[in-house]
């Protein structure tokens, strides 16, 4: 059974920073992309990060280069993705998302809330 478990959402003020986790099982982690994803209440979800299976590549949402990373460890089957410099345009649902070919498997998301 396949899963992905985000953790690390939180209500934090406006420049500060969040780590979110996402723990998989279940795939052969090393061979998948990881990517981060977010869905804002109201807006459609929108690609925020994304890392290659070997980790030597990545790409981000304009709006979050040179705020966020994303960066994984294949050891420990995780993804990660800090957030510094938060801003309220931040808040939504951040979900984790593991890709090959045909295979695409979400997370259940967690809560970012980026309010003073």
């Amino acid at each position: 059974q396949v899963q992905l478990v985000e953790s690390g959402g939180d209500l934090v003020q406006p420049g500060g920073s969040l780590r979110l986790s996402c723990v998989t099982s279940g795939i052969v982690f090393r061979t998948y992309a990881m990517n981060w994803y977010r869905q804002a209440p109201g807006k459609e979800r929108e690609l925020v990060a994304h890392i290659s299976p070997a980790g030597d590549s990545t790409d981000y949402l304009d709006s979050v280069k040179g705020r966020f990373t994303i960066s994984r460890d294949n050891a420990k089957e995780t993804v990660y993705l800090q957030m510094n410099s938060l801003k309220p345009e931040d808040t939504a649902v951040y979900y984790c998302n593991a890709n090959k070919a045909l295979f695409d498997y979400w997370g259940q998301g967690t809560q970012v809330t980026v309010s003073s």
